[in-house]
């Protein structure tokens, strides 16, 4: 017999990895009933719509890919090993990564999605411009090359989201960007 309620989170997590694998197509009740192995109440429980799941789906990755990244770069000491803890954790690879595809598509038909993810975006360019100034960039010049950066994070991901990288790929990473940034 299934349980009656899945946890919060339980939901959270799983929409996560559905929506990152099909976006909103994958978010089908039914299905996530069967693999959670539980009633559909329980979804209902948790959340009033899809809308509204969506959003805590949402709220999740700014937490995992952006708050909780910032936090471990933050622990890490020096401003040369906070840049590297944040180049080894945001180019990691990552089976959630077509998330940011899926959610960038779903934003066209909703613009608090949309302004959501550009503060997202902010938030991740302002952060890395100051690590650059704390490595001793100016102020503008370390905002233009964090937005490089962030650019280079996106194609970089997009380039090699399908194929196996090799161990020390992040190390390659590293040097590529001393390149433009400097390090």
């Amino acid at each position: 017999m299934p349980k009656i309620v899945a946890e919060k989170m339980d939901w959270v997590k799983l929409g996560y990895g559905l929506f990152a694998k099909h976006g909103e197509a994958g978010i089908i009740v039914e299905k996530m009933v069967r693999i959670l192995k539980c009633n559909r109440s329980s979804f209902y429980w948790h959340f009033r719509s899809k809308t509204e799941f969506i959003n805590e789906i949402i709220n999740f990755w700014i937490a995992l890919d952006t708050e909780q990244i910032i936090a471990l770069t933050e622990k890490s000491g020096t401003p040369e090993a906070k840049f590297q803890a944040l180049v080894k954790a945001v180019f990691q690879e990552d089976p959630q990564m077509d998330f940011v595809f899926y959610i960038k598509r779903y934003a066209r038909k909703d613009k608090t999605v949309q302004q959501r993810i550009d503060a997202v975006d902010t938030r991740r360019i302002t952060y890395t411009a100051s690590l650059l100034e704390d490595l001793g960039h100016s102020p503008k010049s370390a905002l233009t090359k964090a937005i490089i950066f962030y650019k280079y994070l996106i194609g970089h991901h997009e380039m090699l989201r399908y194929k196996k990288q090799a161990p020390n790929y992040v190390d390659q990473v590293y040097e590529e960007l001393k390149h433009f940034i400097a390090l």
